[in-house]
């Protein structure tokens, strides 16, 4: 009779014997290439966790005890074992999100999701509950081995190491990779304790000495590997790691064997001060077409056939194959481009690259800020780098992009992945911040391209610039068929699509310039005149744009970021330092948190489709909406710019 469907949640777990659990962790991993192959998402990942997600809900009380997965993409089993097994929709509106969220689940305590964050959350939580008494509480961050890599991580140890009166327990899961293959010195490190023939061969032997004896010799078993900082961990040197830390260390331990890992983890709970409990685990664990997928071992997918891996339905070009063909044209004409990414090679589409010109990418793990200083010293030393990162991760290096880039007009080119709505991977993912963000940046240059031959060309130009940041950004999924311009104005901008008629300026950033495309179509058949253009450089704002508003009734702009602060705010104050009182509508997404659903539902409840919009511009033409379109025939132009009227 099956497990899984009478776990209701983690107290269901205490009952079970080891062979029931180790029954259990089998048909968690069948239902998760069943379920995951139909729907897509992280699967790799959490075949990797399931020993010890099962452990940790068995020896600790969630959600008394907190549980904080850094990344979130590795709790799936976490929501299985916490009674979340409808998978049907996972990562589809009104289905389970992709990582952890609050909103499910009292169990779920952190779905930001982006990496190395962990600890610090867990330091926080850990000293409010000693500060209040709640010391029968424990809080456990499964933090990956990838993790280490991000500066924020270390920030949090130094501080954890400083206060030892608290129930914290950090487990490594260890896998060895992040997306991809792990990278840096903290990588090798545990590298070589992971394969290291001395400790697999002295564990394996201890243990089967210690329970031959039964109970009281795995008793002895646990106390010697828990002395000091671990028996086994001081035969391979592990204890250098976090000897200056002055943090308990257990392990390694086999991430995959659940009676091990409980009388591990039995031990960290008991302990009353921090433990870091090492665990090994595999990635893709029991399931051969992961296993045997060098680039990242199925850590996301989509649609799949369960029993061959191989992908379902139709595979169309992506921004991300454009950029990573452009990338690498651009190498072979430029010997001063590089290329730099943070443990996202192949995500970003940089893995050509780096085959073609290995001495020039540098993957500098989870760490952003670091990648965008040092790419400011690359500069320095008269390189070009091209640093590629998802849009939703920029956020993280912003200070660095202000103060060691642009103060320092250094020539670095920024390519955001992901930009815009990204759809199933739900609010810490959306990519809608940068825009709003990174224009703030002073002399910093923006582009959004609106197919693949404009993101080539935005590359060719982004990388002759040597005295200032350069921004690339573009979507997730397809990339958009080409629209070729009826014109290119002389300051680079291009006009798509024109009427005699002069009424309203539709400025598309991006993909959006199909939309306002559309739109225009719209508003043609209803005898409205638009021009549509696509500033294929969004910062600064060209003249050209200055000029075209004053002599439309209304401007639109359409961009796939957040209206606060985004480059329809920047059109408008534009427009009124240079003395054009034209109305604008500033259209984009709302400055809210979304949750996971398709683009095109995310995009229809922000009111950006083509019906709603050219009803709205009809209405502001016809004077019943605001803002109210001049009327037919006047000027845009005032006689002195707002700044200087009295």
């Amino acid at each position: 009779m099956p497990i899984l469907p009478g776990i209701t949640g983690p107290r269901d777990l205490d009952n079970l014997s080891t062979s029931q659990l180790t029954r259990l962790a089998d048909e968690v991993r069948t239902f998760l290439v069943e379920n995951v192959s139909r729907t897509g998402g992280h699967l790799g990942p959490n075949l990797g966790v399931v020993e010890l997600t099962i452990a940790l809900h068995r020896v600790f009380e969630s959600p008394e005890d907190p549980i904080i997965f850094d990344t979130g993409h590795q709790s799936y089993v976490h929501k299985l074992l916490t009674g979340r097994q409808d998978f049907s929709e996972l990562r589809v509106r009104g289905g389970l999100a992709g990582y952890p969220q609050r909103s499910e689940s009292a169990h779920d305590v952190v779905e930001s999701s982006h990496a190395s964050s962990s600890l610090s959350w867990a330091d926080g939580i850990s000293r409010a509950f000693a500060a209040t008494g709640r010391d029968d509480r424990h809080v456990i961050a499964v933090v990956g081995d990838g993790a280490l890599t991000g500066g924020m991580t270390w920030e949090a140890l130094n501080n954890i190491s400083d206060d030892n009166d608290r129930n914290l327990v950090i487990v490594v899961n260890d896998n060895g990779r992040s997306y991809a293959p792990t990278i840096g010195g903290m990588s090798r490190y545990l590298n070589r304790v992971r394969t290291a023939g001395a400790y697999r061969d002295l564990h394996h032997r201890s243990d089967r000495f210690f329970r031959a004896f039964g109970p009281v010799g795995r008793a002895v078993f646990r106390g010697v590997r828990g002395g000091t900082h671990g028996f086994l961990s001081r035969f391979t040197n592990n204890v250098a790691l976090y000897s200056n830390l002055d943090i308990k260390y257990l392990g390694p331990v086999d991430g995959h064997d659940i009676t091990a890992l409980m009388e591990t983890l039995e031990l960290a709970k008991s302990y009353g001060a921090p433990v870091i409990v090492h665990a090994i685990t595999e990635k893709g664990r029991g399931y051969q077409p992961a296993r045997d997928d060098e680039a990242d071992q199925f850590h996301a997918v989509n649609r799949i056939d369960p029993a061959t891996g191989e992908p379902l339905g139709s595979t169309k070009t992506g921004w991300t194959d454009v950029f990573s063909d452009a990338i690498v044209r651009v190498g072979e004409r430029d010997p001063r481009v590089i290329a730099m990414t943070a443990a996202m090679l192949r995500p970003t589409g940089l893995a050509p690259f780096a085959e073609r010109f290995p001495e020039r990418v540098y993957d500098v793990g989870i760490a952003e800020q670091h990648a965008v200083t040092a790419a400011a010293g690359l500069a320095y030393g008269g390189l070009h780098p091209v640093v590629a990162l998802y849009a939703t991760f920029m956020g993280r290096a912003f200070d660095q992009v202000l103060m060691d880039v642009a103060l320092h007009k250094a020539g670095v080119t920024f390519v955001l992945d992901r930009a815009g709505v990204t759809g199933p991977d739900g609010a810490s993912h959306h990519g809608m911040w940068d825009l709003a963000m990174l224009q703030i940046v002073p002399h910093i240059r923006i582009s959004a391209p609106r197919d693949g031959a404009r993101l080539a060309e935005a590359l060719d130009e982004a990388v002759a610039v040597d005295d200032a940041p350069t921004v690339i950004r573009y979507p997730k999924g397809a990339v958009a068929e080409d629209i070729e311009a009826i014109e290119r104005l002389a300051d680079g901008v291009d006009v798509l699509a024109r009427d005699e008629s002069e009424d309203v300026l539709i400025v598309g950033i991006g993909p959006f310039a199909s939309l306002a495309m559309d739109v225009s179509a719209r508003l043609r058949a209803q005898g409205i005149g638009a021009t549509v253009v696509d500033p294929r450089w969004a910062i600064p704002v060209q003249p050209s744009i200055i000029e075209l508003a004053g002599r439309h009734r209304l401007v639109i702009t359409l961009e796939d970021g957040i209206r606060v602060g985004g480059i329809g705010t920047r059109v408008r104050q534009v427009l009124r330092e240079a003395g054009v009182d034209t109305a604008v509508d500033e259209l984009g997404l709302p400055d809210e948190f979304i949750d996971h659903a398709s683009r095109d539902e995310i995009l229809a409840d922000a009111g950006l489709t083509a019906s709603k919009i050219a009803q709205d511009v009809v209405a502001q033409v016809l004077g019943t909406r605001i803002p109210v379109a001049r009327n037919a025939g006047e000027t845009g132009a005032i006689d002195l710019p707002l700044h200087e009227r009295r």
